[in-house]
């Protein structure tokens, strides 16, 4: 924009520079031509008035000092030639009639007067070409300078006027990216033309909207959270009682699930999410050894290859574990007892591929975030799916790629080349 700002108030103005330099210079030629025409037909007619006297001497002494400057010619009533030598011309035998005049020529201007004495003369004044065009060059050059000096300083006026529009315009497109990039705390300044004010106003006070709202609907999922830990705790107790080995494994998902809360309230309380990373091996290999134990008491045949780590992803360990338990808890809300399944983690280039396939009648169909044809809330997927979003890959579910019956889920995560904190 400030380029186009530039260039428009430059052709502006040289358009506007054309239209009154143009006929300027036009000007500046005819005052020299007419200078210099003028200035012969003063010399011409002294010289006129010389010969009305019939003082030959001194028209000759006259024609001769004028010729130092000029052309002058004298053709006297009896054919006799005085000053500059020179062949009668048309206009010379027209001036013999009694008429004065001036008319242009390939050398330049001629000027002839006819003297009324004993018998017609004729004064003959030449101004070349070179006479008439005294000074106009270096006129022009002059008018071109200043010309190109106006446009000069009105390009950087011009442009200085387009950086004080565009630079407020810029901070506000920043400021909406940082915005949009999660910086919250991130204000346009309010400078620039009004509109540019407003806007930058407005902008503003959309951040802090978004900001309140943010805020409210964290504390609103902590409280939430916070109030889980009471039936937690309940759990906790009622596991107590449970005889071995039942107790032991109770208790352990409970304080699986009581981590998961609290990981839940840090993160809700968390204004700003900080950049984090993990070992993908690490943590799926941790939660497929959770889930067997489930595995083996529904009777269910779980097969597992899982690629050595360390496999570095930009993604927090505890979103890619809720990741994978929710596609690990999908096989066991969707599919009945008895039903096999297998996870498989391998890398290939820059990508760690998560395959998590079973052997039931497939997923139901998902319309929506919150919106399941299986009676479930719909979310499992969708983490899944948000996860893989953040960390550069995608998320697939269908039917298996072998062809065998069942269901084939897919998350492809981006490797990075650092290794991050493991799980």
């Amino acid at each position: 924009m400030r380029r186009r700002l530039t260039l428009l108030v430059a052709a502006a103005m040289t358009l506007t520079l054309l239209a009154f330099l143009a006929p300027l210079a036009l000007l500046v030629r005819s005052v020299a031509e007419d200078t210099a025409v003028d200035r012969a037909a003063r010399d011409a007619q002294t010289l006129a008035l010389l010969v009305a006297t019939g003082d030959r001497d001194a028209v000759a002494l006259a024609a001769e000092r004028m010729n130092a400057a000029g052309s002058f010619t004298v053709y006297l009533a009896d054919g006799t030639t005085l000053g500059a030598p020179a062949p009668a011309t048309d206009a010379v035998r027209f001036a013999r009639s009694g008429r004065s005049l001036t008319v242009a020529s390939d050398s330049g201007r001629e000027i002839v007067l006819a003297v009324q004495g004993e018998g017609v003369a004729v004064v003959r004044a030449q101004v070349p070409e070179a006479d008439l065009r005294r000074g106009v060059s270096r006129a022009w050059l002059m008018l071109a300078g200043l010309g190109a000096l106006l446009l000069g300083l009105g390009v950087v006026v011009a442009d200085r006027l387009a950086v004080s529009l565009v630079r407020p315009m810029g901070e506000v497109s920043a400021a909406s990216r940082q915005l949009a990039a999660g910086q919250l705390d991130v204000r346009a300044a309010v400078a620039g033309p009004p509109e540019v004010r407003e806007a930058a106003a407005a902008l503003n006070h959309l951040a802090g909207r978004i900001q309140e709202l943010l805020q409210q609907e964290r504390e609103n999922v902590a409280d939430l959270s916070h109030r889980l830990r009471t039936p937690l705790t309940a759990l906790r107790l009622e596991a107590e009682t449970l005889p071995d080995p039942h107790a032991g494994r109770v208790a352990a998902r409970i304080d699986g699930l009581e981590r998961t809360v609290s990981a839940l309230i840090r993160q809700a309380r968390q204004r700003v999410a900080e950049p984090s990373g993990c070992d993908i091996a690490a943590v799926v290999a941790q939660r497929v050894t959770f889930w067997s134990a489930l595995a083996e008491d529904t009777d269910r045949a779980m097969t597992s290859q899982l690629d050595d780590g360390p496999l570095p992803a930009a993604v927090p360990a505890d979103e890619l574990a809720a990741a994978v338990d929710a596609l690990l808890g999908n096989v066991f809300a969707h599919t009945p007892d008895g039903v096999s399944f297998s996870v498989g983690l391998t890398r290939s280039g820059d990508v760690a591929r998560l395959v998590v396939a079973d052997e039931g009648g497939g997923l139901p169909g998902l319309t929506g975030r919150g919106i399941s044809g299986g009676g479930s809330t719909g979310l499992g997927l969708d983490i899944a799916s948000r996860l893989a979003a953040s960390g550069g890959g995608s998320l697939r579910a269908g039917a298996r790629s072998d062809g065998r019956p069942g269901t084939e889920v897919v998350l492809d995560l981006a490797l990075v080349r650092p290794v991050l904190t493991s799980a």
